[in-house]
């Protein structure tokens, strides 16, 4: 798969194992940024994957630094309420990665101030809080996939006559 979702330090379990399941849904592998505000093994992210752990392809990471040197040829998208940038501009390549910052700060400012045109945002009403980190994951993943034509994926349903 082409797309990755990258949660970098994520502090709320509901929310990354909502993020397991949209991964297990469309086969997008999850990269888990250490420190977590939580266990992986914590029941609460283990509900809201209900069963779907076993499906998605997780990849942990000791540290931000660890995670960049070891994927420093991958295209980034870096996913900030900061950005200029409307996630439906830019394209998601082959090998992108989606990443995410944690729920109470989001990304790092290093990091931003590193890559600003790699900075992409959901538009907002102005002054409106963040969507929340499951919903955003979501939105670009989904973007992501149609931008790539739902590589992998079942399009069309049946309805029952």
């Amino acid at each position: 798969m082409s797309i990755n979702i990258v949660l970098i330090e994520p502090e709320i379990p509901q929310n990354t194992g909502n993020i397991a399941r949209t991964c297990a849904a469309t086969n997008i592998p999850l990269h888990l940024v250490k420190p977590y505000g939580f266990s992986i093994d914590d029941k609460q992210v283990k509900r809201a994957g209900l069963d779907y752990w076993h499906l998605v392809d997780v990849h942990e990471w000791e540290s931000l630094d660890h995670f960049l040197e070891a994927n420093r040829e991958a295209t980034f998208r870096l996913v900030t309420t900061k950005g200029k940038n409307n996630y439906t501009e830019l394209d998601y390549p082959d090998h992108c990665f989606l990443l995410f910052g944690k729920e109470t700060k989001g990304l790092p400012e290093e990091l931003l101030k590193k890559y600003p045109e790699k900075c992409i945002r959901i538009p907002m009403v102005e002054e409106s809080r963040s969507l929340n980190l499951s919903n955003a994951a979501a939105i670009l993943a989904y973007e992501a996939l149609r931008q790539q034509g739902f590589p992998g994926l079942k399009i069309e349903g049946t309805i029952p006559e």
